[in-house]
């Protein structure tokens, strides 16, 4: 954390902070509604203690359907210019390793007084949004109010109950219509996802590395697999950000925004298509390409996660931008989606606290508190930040799988092609989900190719994983 410009530790300051600011932190200011009685639930992971959304919807005439996003209200406790400001400000996200979390606030605030915990009172920013037939998002308000989480819900227990509610779910027997906005909110992200992909947003299979423990020692690299509820939760999420920007948009407030510009290596990802059987254009398209990815799901379900990575590498990283009403954002190659913001993680991520700050200034008819020339530096730290963040959770990772390689020397994988760059070719295995870097043999190897490495090489401490091709 140290070597790449984090603060590991937060400051006596920054915590007392965090104790004095709980009281002001829940005073209500202004026109505040009370939307307690409303069947607000979240979804997330089991062990989630930072809880930053709620939702509820309704349906509407017209067939049209009503979505409300409910985002915890951080910045009451986090006033700018403050000792907590700043440290948010330098380390710009949480980080999440295999070793432990650092998180972006103290947990006085983050997983206690400014998370939405079930049964707890808490001030929120609401996304107001009518949902159309076809998936379209139209008649957008954003207002401040009080709300109630009435359910904790995990995302495997609700994907398996949206698979066959015979499925156990607790939480229905004690919230009612519970059921009932569980079948809405599915409804919803149906819309939603096929009004994305009409206009050209990637469906892929990704999947990450998730330590496991057994009596606090590390047993196992398992992929933390995509599922239905989690992809229910990404289209609200997506839909969400979307509106905040262009209510900014709207209020000419400059803005914090998220883009993923045209893949530089079109040119692999045409060849990689061409390796499956697929013909792209010359010119990167997203629609294009996401048909092609949509055959080859049903074509090759089994390859398909790995295709997806090859992919997901070769478009690079997102970036963020500062953007005015006189100077549009560029759009998300990625999701098909030009107006786009991180505004749903206020508690652990900071853009996302910079534009919960402007979006109260609107709603309160207050000028912008940032300039767009403040928003740019903003958005240039957060950009080298959130890669640097990236850098330690995967040290960290590859640490943990060195450790439970060390005893593996000489045994040969099935691999992915991951990157290829002047300092290396790096492939990551299918189990135990690691990656590491071919040291041997790596001459004519791409991203996306898959090959067999073997294993000649570990140093837990570094977080090395050496391997060299097998013809």
């Amino acid at each position: 954390m140290c070597q790449r410009g984090f603060q590991f530790r937060f400051s006596p300051a920054a915590l007392a902070e965090a104790q004095n600011n709980s009281r002001a932190g829940q005073q209500r200011h202004g026109d505040v509604r009370d939307l307690r009685s409303l069947t607000w639930f979240s979804i997330d992971n089991d062990d989630t203690r930072d809880l930053d959304q709620l939702s509820v919807a309704e349906s509407l005439p017209d067939e049209a359907l009503r979505l409300l996003v409910a985002i915890a209200d951080v910045e009451a406790f986090v006033p700018a210019g403050s000792a907590l400001d700043e440290h948010a400000a330098n380390n710009t996200t949480s980080v999440y390793t295999a070793a432990g979390v650092y998180p972006m606030l103290p947990e006085a605030l983050s997983t206690d007084l400014s998370s939405l915990h079930e049964g707890k009172e808490r001030l929120a920013v609401v996304v107001d949004m009518r949902v159309e037939k076809d998936g379209a998002v139209s008649g957008v308000s954003l207002y401040a109010a009080v709300v109630l989480n009435h359910a904790k819900l995990a995302y495997e227990a609700v994907s398996a109950w949206l698979a066959d509610e015979s499925s156990p779910l607790p939480q229905l027997a004690k919230v009612p219509r519970l059921a009932e906005q569980l079948h809405l909110h599915d409804a919803l992200a149906s819309r939603l996802a096929r009004w994305r992909h009409e206009h050209g947003a990637l469906n892929m299979t990704t999947v990450s590395a998730r330590p496991v423990f057994a009596d606090g020692r590390l047993v196992d690299l398992r992929a933390d697999q995509k599922n239905r509820a989690k992809d229910l939760i990404a289209e609200l999420m997506i839909a969400a950000n979307g509106a905040t920007a262009r209510f900014l948009d709207g209020h000419g407030f400059p803005s914090l925004r998220r883009f993923l510009r045209a893949p530089q290596r079109w040119d692999r990802i045409e060849a990689l298509a061409a390796s499956h059987g697929g013909r792209l254009p010359d010119q990167p398209d997203a629609a294009a390409l996401d048909r092609f990815l949509s055959g080859q799901r049903e074509a090759d379900p089994t390859g398909f996660a790995d295709l997806s990575l090859a992919v997901v590498k070769l478009l690079g990283a997102g970036e963020y931008l500062a953007a005015a009403p006189d100077r549009p954002g560029q759009g998300h190659f990625g999701l098909a989606v030009h107006d786009y913001a991180h505004t749903t993680a206020p508690n652990r991520r900071f853009p996302d606290l910079v534009m919960q700050r402007l979006v109260k200034a609107a709603i309160a008819g207050n000028p912008p508190p940032y300039t767009v020339e403040a928003l740019d530096g903003i958005a240039r730290h957060c950009t080298e930040q959130q890669g640097q963040a990236n850098a330690v959770e995967r040290q960290v990772l590859k640490a943990a799988a060195a450790f439970l390689l060390d005893q593996r020397i000489g045994e040969v994988f099935e691999a992915v092609v991951t990157g290829v760059a002047p300092k290396g070719t790096f492939v990551r295995l299918r189990q135990p989900l690691v990656e590491g870097k071919v040291v041997r043999g790596f001459e004519g190897l791409d991203v996306g190719d898959t090959t067999r490495v073997r294993l000649v090489a570990v140093d837990p401490r570094q977080g090395h994983i050496d391997f060299e091709a097998v013809a």
